[in-house]
């Protein structure tokens, strides 16, 4: 099928010359590929940011955010590989090509808000007193170290708390723990730190 749209700005074309841009079919597929060269790389700066953020100011809620936050990430690459592939065979692109735009933000707002939830926040802490039941560290470029404590909230089993080296090395399953959790700017709970009880 051959497409009805230029690859670079999206115009309806009858020939191979876009009307519009001036680009025939083969320089509009070069530069969409670089278009999503460009965004990809934004979009993965981005992820950088909401992982940074959420070592930062980590939400209490942290394993279901980066959960979600995998699920984007796969997901826009994917598309992008997709569009990608339909502008080398000069298919229709368009559609796929606006929703894979619209996902590049994404973790730039997500992990904006991290940010903005834990360093704006003027709220008291509400210390927590409860129980260490596990700790696994995971290496990697961004490591991550969490403690497993008994829950306080209602509905929860355990929560996984992030925290320092420092922290995670202090700790040891059995110890009794105070979690100091601050309400969040955006009304995200997020642990400001752990200390002995």
């Amino acid at each position: 099928m051959h497409m009805t749209r230029c690859l670079n700005c999206g115009s309806e074309r009858d020939g191979d010359v876009c009307d519009y841009c001036g680009l025939n079919s083969v320089a509009a597929e070069f530069s969409l590929r670089k278009t999503l060269l460009n965004r990809t790389a934004i979009f993965l700066l981005g992820a950088i940011l909401f992982v940074t953020a959420s070592g930062v100011y980590p939400a209490l809620d942290l394993d279901q955010m980066l959960i979600f936050g995998g699920l984007v990430f796969f997901a826009v690459l994917g598309l992008a590989i997709v569009v990608e592939r339909r502008a080398v065979r000069h298919t229709e692109t368009e559609a796929l090509k606006r929703i894979y735009y619209g996902l590049i933000p994404v973790p730039w707002i997500l992990g904006a808000l991290l940010m903005a939830n834990g360093a704006l926040d003027t709220s008291r802490p509400n210390v927590e007193q409860t129980r260490v039941v596990g700790k696994f560290s995971m290496p990697g470029p961004v490591p991550t170290r969490t403690l497993i404590v008994r829950s306080w909230r209602e509905g929860n089993r355990f929560e996984h708390l992030a925290v320092s080296r420092q922290d995670f090395d202090a700790f040891n399953p059995g110890d009794p723990i105070e979690v100091e959790v601050k309400d969040g700017l955006a009304d995200i709970p997020w642990v400001e730190g752990v200390t002995h009880r």
